[in-house]
């Protein structure tokens, strides 16, 4: 019994041992580690970044073109603009020391802002060969992800590329018809090949200039959703078109204008208006009328209401020599109270003329007939293009 008893304990006493071993194994590498990056920092090494761009890796890492990301075909567009860049301007003094160093392959701006994000300008000045960027002047701009509020957000925006040209004293610009989509595993943007190195140091192009000053820029626009639209419509094919205004006693009427009952087409409210003895440039020799948009309609700011109509003075005559006069309206109604017609719409010879059959037994019949009547409506966007609300 006593054998056994320290059998086990000499057990005991090798397996403290073993934990003792491997726990101090254990802090003495922890504290290598520690020392380790310390050093590192202290000698200017920086720690890898997970959520680094692709443009970020080393040499011998895979890096990763930025044309991969696109959503669509790159459509560079390019051309000489007089106004210099609005977002950030980059000018160097030393360019040629950059040309010449074997240890800067890019040289990155401080960071600006625009639309509530951080950018920063990279300019590669020997080309980006990793981007197929050799032999060429490569311009990108990359966002500071920490400035995306959330993991999973995504930015979109428009680029224009500036490159001063002191010869002609403009801007060369190159841009993009498509915005580029911007994200924490997507964070740099831009053109391997903005300008051939050669053409870029040729001092006779403009580009180097005073030895070796240059000037870059960029324009970064932010997409963000709309918040308001409109919506455009017309009507027509309407169940009742047309309104009929008997006028009788019509010799009677010595007033300068009369207005017909209020009617309802196309969901306004509308009145007809005639001046028996003519207005403007058909006072006293012509019969005048007019379509108005009746002056208690509800018009928003701003609003136009298209109508396509007719107006008539119907013939009450069953003569195939004289017939009802109609004339057609095609305008915009801007507000309340307003409207479209004619100064000279008959001469008021023929309409008195009683062969002619427009004015019988002192009744006078007018008309209208709507063919199409617009509507536009407001909208407040509200989270989505398909989350839209009606707007006062």
């Amino acid at each position: 019994m006593s054998h056994d008893t320290n059998t086990i304990y000499v057990v005991y006493l090798l397996f403290c041992l073993l934990i003792t071993s491997a726990s101090a194994q254990s802090l003495i590498r922890q504290s290598t580690d520690d020392l380790t990056t310390t050093l590192q920092q202290e000698n200017g090494a920086q720690p890898n970044s997970i959520l680094g761009e692709a443009h970020y890796l080393n040499e011998d890492d895979l890096e990763i073109s930025s044309r991969d990301y696109k959503d669509s075909p790159s459509n560079a567009v390019t051309g000489m603009r007089d106004r210099p860049p609005m977002s950030y301007s980059l000018k160097m003094e030393s360019f040629n020391t950059l040309l010449q160093s074997n240890e800067t392959e890019r040289y990155e701006s401080r960071p600006f802002p625009v639309g509530g994000y951080n950018w920063s300008l990279i300019v590669y000045p020997n080309g980006n060969r990793q981007d197929s960027g050799s032999g060429f002047i490569s311009l990108y701009v990359a966002i500071d992800n920490s400035t995306l509020v959330f993991s999973h957000q995504e930015v979109f925006a428009d680029l224009r590329f500036y490159i001063f040209q002191r010869n002609e004293r403009k801007y060369f610009t190159m841009q993009d018809t498509h915005a580029w989509r911007y994200n924490i595993f997507k964070t740099m943007w831009g053109f391997p090949q903005v300008l051939p190195l050669a053409t870029f140091r040729d001092p006779r192009n403009g580009y180097l200039f005073n030895g070796d000053h240059c000037e870059f820029g960029v324009d970064v626009t932010i997409h963000t959703a709309f918040q308001r639209s409109e919506l455009f419509t017309v009507a027509r094919n309407f169940p009742n078109p047309r309104f009929t205004w008997t006028i009788r006693s019509f010799s009677t009427l010595l007033g300068e204008a009369y207005f017909s009952d209020v009617f309802s087409i196309g969901g306004r409210r509308w009145n007809i208006q005639v001046n028996p003895s003519g207005a403007g440039t058909g006072e006293g020799s012509a019969l005048s009328i007019y379509l108005l948009l009746n002056a208690n309609e509800r018009v928003r700011p701003y609003e136009k209401i298209y109508v396509r109509a007719q107006l008539r003075v119907l013939n009450q005559r069953a003569s195939p020599q004289w017939r009802t006069i109609e004339r057609p309206l095609d305008h915009w109604f801007t507000g309340p109270g307003l409207g479209w017609g004619y100064n000279e719409f008959i001469p008021l010879a023929d309409l008195r003329d009683p062969q002619r059959g427009y004015l019988v037994n002192d009744v006078l019949i007018v008309q209208v007939e709507m063919e199409i009547i617009s509507t536009t409506r407001n909208f407040r966007n509200l989270s989505s293009r398909d989350k839209r609300k009606p707007s006062e």
